[in-house]
């Protein structure tokens, strides 16, 4: 047989080495995208189970405790405690509404212009790797007071007590709407569903993209009110 027609075409069955090197890298390449897509999807599914895991269990047990704090004085004293639950609603309402001010200062005071602050939310600022990141530790430091507030009104059965209450139920339920908003629709560490497409809160989401932009000085620096004019 003649020597040309005993050459094989490379990759035709012969050795690994004769394949084209730059088809190898590809390939690998490939791998690591499609490894790198499926961690992911893994660290978004076990962020969403856990974010609404997390939500129904607080807002159960807000249910709950709610019927405790103010139901069983039915049972007690015979009468509807009306200041008491009007008292409440006022405070959740502006518990929410002074945490979004709160949130506001703080993310530009202490999270951007403070350095101790700033070093914890510029993992915030830079791609994240893994579930979690640094600045996560400020939504615990939020819970916290949170907590405190709503079981110390549990426990003391006057309107002051049904204030703080309120006020802890108010940041609970900004925190909760914080983490669907941020985390989910802005971040994309879970998917969110249809409440993606609602045109209101895709507002607020490109409001907040446009801090990550770093445009206008880092403004807006709230979540839920839209773009703000920074306080210089």
């Amino acid at each position: 047989m003649p020597p040309t027609q005993q050459r094989r075409s490379p990759g035709a069955g012969g050795n690994s080495a004769d394949a084209d090197p730059a088809s190898t890298k590809e390939s690998d390449f490939d791998i690591a995208i499609r490894e790198r897509q499926q961690r992911r999807a893994s660290d978004q599914n076990t962020y969403q189970s856990s974010a609404i895991a997390a939500s129904l269990g607080m807002i159960s047990l807000a249910v709950v405790a709610t019927y405790l704090r103010f139901f069983l004085h039915v049972a007690e004293d015979g009468e509807m405690p009306w200041a008491d639950i009007m008292g409440t609603l006022t405070l959740v309402a502006g518990g929410a509404i002074g945490m979004e001010m709160y949130a506001k200062w703080a993310h530009k005071a202490l999270w951007h212009d403070y350095a101790p602050g700033w070093k914890l939310h510029i993992t915030h600022h830079s791609p994240r790797i893994g579930l979690f990141e640094d600045n996560d530790v400020f939504a615990v430091m939020n819970a916290v007071p949170a907590m405190a507030l709503c079981a110390y009104g549990f426990v003391t059965p006057n309107i002051f007590g049904a204030g703080c209450f309120g006020a802890g139920l108010g940041i609970t339920l900004y925190g909760i709407a914080y983490m669907f908003i941020h985390d989910g629709m802005v971040h994309r560490r879970f998917p969110t569903g249809p409440i993606a497409e609602w045109p209101m809160l895709k507002r607020m989401a490109v409001a907040h993209q446009l801090h990550h932009a770093g445009k206008y000085e880092g403004a807006p620096w709230g979540m839920f009110l839209g773009p703000q004019p920074s306080n210089g």
